[in-house]
C-alpha cells in the first residue's frame, strides 16, 4: 500500500512539473541558466533531442543532447523512490554514470 502512495504522489508531481514546463515553453521563456550565466546549462538541447525522438530521428537527438536516453531511466528511478535495481551499489553506479555523462557532454559543449 505504501508503494502505491509514493507512486501516486510522484505521478502527480510529474504532471504538475510537466504542466509548468509546457506553460513556460509555450510562453517562450528561455533557459534561465543560459540567460543569466551566458553559458549553456548541462541540459541544453534536451527538449530538441526529445522532439527529435518523437519524430524518430535518433541521429538528430544524439546531436542535440547525447544523454537524452537517460531521462526515462531517471524518471523510473524517481517513480520507484530511488530503487531501480536490487542492489543499492548498482543504483549508485547507474546514477554516477549518468552524472558523468552529463558532465562530459557539458564540458564538451563549453569548449
Amino acid at each position: 500500500m505504501e508503494r502505491w502512495k509514493y507512486l501516486k504522489r510522484n505521478l502527480l508531481f510529474s504532471l504538475g512539473y510537466l504542466l509548468i514546463v509546457a506553460v513556460l515553453w509555450g510562453l517562450g521563456v528561455p533557459c534561465l541558466f543560459a540567460r543569466f550565466l551566458g553559458i549553456p546549462c548541462p541540459g541544453c538541447g534536451m527538449t530538441r533531442a526529445w522532439l527529435s525522438v518523437l519524430r524518430l530521428d535518433l541521429s538528430a537527438a544524439f546531436a542535440y543532447h547525447p544523454m537524452f536516453w537517460s531521462v526515462p531511466i531517471l524518471y523510473v528511478y524517481f517513480l520507484a523512490n530511488g530503487r531501480l535495481l536490487p542492489y543499492q551499489y548498482a543504483d549508485t553506479a547507474v546514477l554516477i554514470a549518468i552524472a558523468l555523462g552529463f558532465a562530459v557532454n557539458w564540458v564538451l559543449k563549453l569548449l
